[in-house]
């Protein structure tokens, strides 16, 4: 389909929680190939359809070979919890440790409307809590300890792409319910 730009680390629709697909048209289709491409190109783990600067709770991965996506998304985390390294195509070049429950449960739909269960651990487990944070609104600096979240928004303020783009605000071809995005 066709490469988006990534909205970076300040846009605000980044912070703004999506709002659930009610419509498996062509219009949803669309995005979701528009977010695996998008996501294979940069190349990233997954994407969100906020970071492409549409409000819908839709997002697609790439983990270990395995490309997928997953609508409206509702997770059942592990109690056991994993600490490691993430990034974010949001936040480009930088990574830091954020800790996640070890093992997921996916539930959600698929482009077509068709319920979806997606069992993961470690790096899938990781890619899909990440990715369903940004449906909320929520970016992997925010789950940081006080010292590695204040080490992280010092990177991000140094950082040669941050301030350089201003956002803008695009409204979303799909069903937004009025929303602008």
């Amino acid at each position: 389909m066709a490469i988006q730009p990534i909205r970076l680390f300040g846009d605000p629709v980044l912070r703004k929680p999506a709002i659930e697909v009610v419509d498996f048209d062509k219009e949803l289709r669309k995005l979701v190939a528009d977010l695996t491409d998008t996501m294979l190109e940069a190349p990233g783990a997954g994407l969100a359809a906020p970071q492409i600067g549409v409000g819908l709770r839709a997002f697609t991965w790439n983990v270990d070979g395995q490309v997928g996506h997953l609508v409206n998304p509702r997770l059942e985390l592990s109690e056991e919890a994993q600490e490691g390294p993430e990034g974010c195509l949001s936040i480009p070049g930088l990574t830091f440790d954020c800790r996640r429950a070890l093992s997921v449960v996916a539930h959600g739909f698929d482009m077509y409307g068709e319920p979806v269960t997606i069992e993961g651990s470690e790096y899938l487990a990781r890619a899909i809590q990440h990715e369903t944070d940004h449906l909320d609104g929520v970016l992997f600096v925010d789950r940081l300890d006080g010292e590695a979240r204040k080490a992280a928004m010092r990177a991000i303020r140094e950082s040669d792409w941050f301030g350089l783009e201003k956002p803008t605000v695009k409204v979303s071809p799909h069903a937004t319910r009025g929303l602008g995005f």
